[in-house]
């Protein structure tokens, strides 16, 4: 990020996610390179696979977060997975700088890099980069998503295209879930709704396919990191949706005592449904 293109951190709108985005872009271009070369994985302590490609976007996110936004606590996945938990105030950011690494190994394109700046508890603005679908997701004030080549420029504004959430239909619900993660209380709560169809699909793609108006919800129950939604939850937000928790609650961020992480979530596209961890979406 050049001089001027640095952003205040408190400006939360459509610039500073589009700060983001241009860092998640310069990321996704190691991890395209990588993936096309091929790499095989390393375990983590806790048994989630790590490659070459992990590291060398949180590398470039981290420098360019840093250069930008000087004195900002950064919480990155794979820095918290070595140790290096930062202490964080009101402000910080959160990095996934490969959602869906499984994907990754697995030779399938549905990876993304996530990147996201919380603000009392909430994110306010966050990107997602699928570098082998070249498609960016940006959300601030407003959301949006373009075409774009890992590494490349930004187009302007004007050649975005903004997008919304649809109004859910009872009776004709699309739901997203987990190619890698489906636990027994994710699976019992969906079928406890009448859900027209199921679609499968990898990382934070999830909530951006919700945030563009082509799906209804994504619930997991099962426990996820802050680092894994944080980007999403901007965007979805921004879209006019939101993540809430089994409780039928606003996720909130920042969690630090509690090891940035969430007991479940639902991501929803109508917010009608706010309790929806409750089974009001039929």
């Amino acid at each position: 990020m050049g001089s001027n293109e640095v952003t205040e951190v408190g400006r939360a709108g459509d610039d500073l996610a589009r700060d983001l985005a241009r860092i998640a872009v310069t990321a996704g271009s190691p991890v395209a390179v990588i993936f096309a070369a091929g790499c095989a994985p390393t375990w983590k302590g806790d048994g989630s696979p790590v490659t070459d490609a992990d590291l060398a976007a949180e590398g470039v996110i981290y420098d360019r977060l840093s250069d930008g936004f000087p004195g900002m606590p950064i919480v990155s996945e794979e820095r918290i997975a070595a140790g290096d938990a930062p202490m964080i105030g009101p402000r910080f950011a959160l990095v996934d700088p490969l959602d869906g690494t499984r994907e990754f190994i697995a030779g399938r394109n549905e990876f993304t890099v996530n990147v996201a700046i919380v603000e009392q508890g909430r994110p306010v603005a966050g990107a997602i980069y699928a570098p082998m679908l070249q498609r960016l997701w940006y959300g601030g004030a407003a959301a949006y998503t373009c075409p774009v080549a890992p590494g490349a420029d930004l187009p302007e504004v004007d050649a975005m295209r903004r997008i919304n959430v649809r109004s859910a239909s009872p009776g004709h619900l699309v739901a997203l879930i987990s190619r890698s993660h489906i636990d027994p209380r994710t699976e019992a709560y969906l079928q406890g709704l009448t859900v027209a169809e199921r679609r499968p699909m990898g990382s934070s793609l999830k909530f951006c396919v919700i945030a563009e108006g082509q799906a209804d919800l994504y619930p997991r129950f099962g426990v996820t990191c802050e680092w894994d939604t944080a980007a999403g939850c901007a965007i979805l937000t921004a879209a006019g949706g939101s993540i809430v928790d089994p409780e039928g609650r606003p996720l909130r961020y920042g969690d630090a005592h509690g090891g940035f992480r969430h007991a479940g979530f639902v991501a929803l596209g109508d917010l009608r449904f706010k309790t929806v961890a409750e089974g009001d979406l039929r």
